[in-house]
């Protein structure tokens, strides 16, 4: 398992994101199975191949540990609601969480009082990333997509995704928010912007992005309804027992 320090304090400036990889914790599967709650051990259950039900398990126990340090409870004892579109919450806390995974990884976001969303993708080139964007993102950003040199094109499309879908987790409205009316930035690792915003132009304002890379072959991003200053990083296997 996985032992977190107790002195973690989320300020309400403050964001921390977690990352682990599933391969050096499924030997500790059965304790986080321990953790689940029935409903959650019900749907682990569910998956059609091994790996699906790896990532769940893992993820989801690793959540519960970090919801449990955060809220000062037995991690077994949190009790998870969810909104119309699915996304997980904590009654009566002010602490606001997001989950992403890809192929070996998962992150988990965390910030006080304010709505989050946190995606990860493992990059390969095995698609056509423009005609991908015609599909998927908005007229500004496959304008800038198309300006691309060729030998960066399919990190710059991954930039633009994560950011895209850390958004729409954060704003909540699920599948069936429109990606083409709002625009990210998607030219550099350390520059993460929300460019436009077609409902409202000055919501983009109220929004910080951010992009990570937890390890090779990865990036995430980070959205918060929020001018956060401060994000930290944490390599949970690094602290693994």
């Amino acid at each position: 398992m996985i032992h977190i320090p107790d002195v973690l304090d989320l300020k309400p400036n403050h964001a921390a994101v977690w990352y682990c990889s599933f391969n050096k914790h499924k030997e500790q599967m059965p304790n986080y199975l321990d953790i689940l709650s029935v409903d959650e051990k019900a749907r682990a259950g569910r998956f059609k191949f091994e790996k699906d039900r790896l990532a769940y398990i893992i993820s989801r126990g690793t959540l519960r540990q970090l919801v449990s340090v955060y809220l000062n409870q037995k991690p077994e004892d949190i009790q998870f609601l969810y909104s119309a579109h699915g996304k997980p919450y904590i009654a009566e806390t002010d602490i606001k969480f997001n989950v992403s995974h890809s192929a070996d990884m998962a992150v988990f976001a965390f910030v006080k009082g304010k709505e989050v969303g946190v995606d990860i993708e493992y990059i390969k080139d095995d698609f056509n990333a423009l005609e991908l964007a015609q599909h998927f993102f908005s007229d500004c950003e496959i304008t800038s997509l198309e300006k691309q040199p060729k030998v960066s094109l399919v990190k710059s499309f991954f930039r633009c995704w994560t950011r895209k879908e850390s958004f729409i987790k954060a704003e909540g409205s699920g599948l069936s928010f429109p990606l083409d009316q709002f625009s990210v930035s998607l030219d550099s690792d350390e520059k993460a912007e929300l460019q436009e915003t077609k409902w409202d132009s000055n919501e983009r304002f109220q929004w910080a992005l951010f992009s990570f890379k937890p390890a090779e072959q990865y990036i995430g991003a980070l959205a918060i309804k929020a001018q956060v200053g401060i994000v930290s990083y944490h390599d949970l296997d690094a602290i693994t027992e």
